[in-house]
């Protein structure tokens, strides 16, 4: 017997998202909104925390099963697959492949002394795992949310879906958005910690790096940071892989590869399927919000690592050393070092610290990296 139009009208309607959606998604909505407005308006770290968003606005739209699991022999939801690259540890490393093809070591390998200014920043990670132990956290979640310091968001991402994945969705988010907020944070810790005399230092032309360096380098990296951590080699890997890709000069389809398509393809994944954790019920929760300050206290711990070493530095250089290029030891790639130039330059127009604060920003990305390595090795 045919129903009649009304109650079919009414089935329809009951069943449409409008009659089921709970506060708790239309708050994770408007939040969702807001990141997408961060990303496009204020071009805040927009290549991942707008695929971000969006994961998080399409997994919190009523009924919608997109990261469901299968059952009963069915088939799951799209981002439970694209997320198995997130859950078995795939596009972090690749994302460091082309981190790696992108990059020049050379200011790092001009001043190798770069090397303790990026260790310093680790602080950062340091302050927030000991931290988050206080706040009553078990030692994975400690460990996932220390990384956020590093400043380094496929690492962080890497840490918390291998050490906790109930916290991954609050642990990327913080990891992007205090990142995308760098110019924020960092110049006022800049200005406290530093003297104008210190900020106003001009430092010397780097040497020129030989070809032979280049090549070298992520070979040695890669070998001596493997035996320390043997965790730490599918990041450290592929970050030097890349490198070397993009110096020996003979694969120049590979690099351009890994710089471009096989970079833009996986950061998509990956935003999407971060985004798409942070349910409202996993999200909204006093969890978050600790993870939210204590990111932000990693930030500041970082910077101010850097900053400490930079000035230690100044004084037993003599004063050839500005502090400023400290703070890009976090390893924000490359908008760290590009706020130590352009605070630097504030000072003295005269200033160009930009391939100086390159070498502690690289040398960030290996100690983050190794850092993770070694939490992974410790609690996984």
């Amino acid at each position: 017997m045919t129903r009649p139009f009304s109650d079919v009208l009414i089935s329809f309607i009951k069943d449409t998202g409008f009659l089921n959606i709970t506060l708790q998604e239309l708050i994770m909505i408007i939040i969702a909104g807001i990141l997408i407005y961060l990303a496009i308006k204020k071009e805040y770290e927009p290549l991942l925390l707008l695929p971000i968003a969006f994961g998080m606005l399409l997994v919190n739209l009523p009924l919608v099963d997109i990261m469901n699991k299968p059952e009963g022999g069915g088939v799951g939801g799209l981002f439970y697959y694209l997320y198995k690259g997130v859950e078995l540890g795939i596009y972090p490393p690749i994302i460091f492949l082309g981190i790696g093809a992108m990059t020049d070591f050379g200011p790092l390998i001009a001043n190798p002394r770069s090397l303790l200014l990026g260790g310093a920043a680790q602080l950062g990670i340091f302050v927030a795992f000991m931290l988050a132990l206080v706040f009553k956290f078990d030692q994975n979640a400690a460990a996932s949310i220390g990384i956020i310091g590093g400043a380094d968001g496929p690492t962080a991402i890497l840490v918390a879906a291998s050490l906790k994945p109930q916290l991954l969705g609050p642990i990327a988010v913080a990891a992007y958005s205090y990142m995308a907020l760098i110019p924020i944070i960092q110049p006022p810790i800049m200005m406290a910690l530093t003297t104008k005399e210190e900020r106003s230092v001009v430092m010397e032309q780097l040497r020129p790096v030989s070809k032979l360096e280049k090549i070298l380098f992520p070979i040695i990296v890669t070998i001596v940071g493997t035996f320390l951590v043997p965790s730490a080699a599918p990041l450290l890997g592929m970050l030097m892989l890349g490198n070397l890709f993009r110096e020996s000069l003979v694969v120049d389809r590979l690099s351009k590869t890994a710089q471009n398509e096989l970079i833009n393809i996986v950061t998509i994944f990956l935003g999407l399927t971060v985004g798409a954790t942070a349910k409202a019920e996993n999200f909204l929760t006093p969890a978050t919000l600790k993870i939210i300050a204590l990111g932000l206290i990693a930030f500041a711990s970082g910077t101010s690592g850097g900053l400490l070493m930079g000035k230690l530095m100044y004084r037993l250089s003599g004063g050839k050393i500005n502090p400023l290029i400290g703070s890009a030891g976090v390893s924000a790639v490359p908008m760290a070092a590009r706020m130590s130039q352009v605070v630097g330059q504030r000072e003295n127009p005269e200033n160009f610290l930009l391939m100086h604060a390159m070498g502690p920003n690289v040398a960030g990305v290996i100690g983050s990296a190794i850092v993770a390595g070694i939490f992974l090795s410790m609690f996984s």
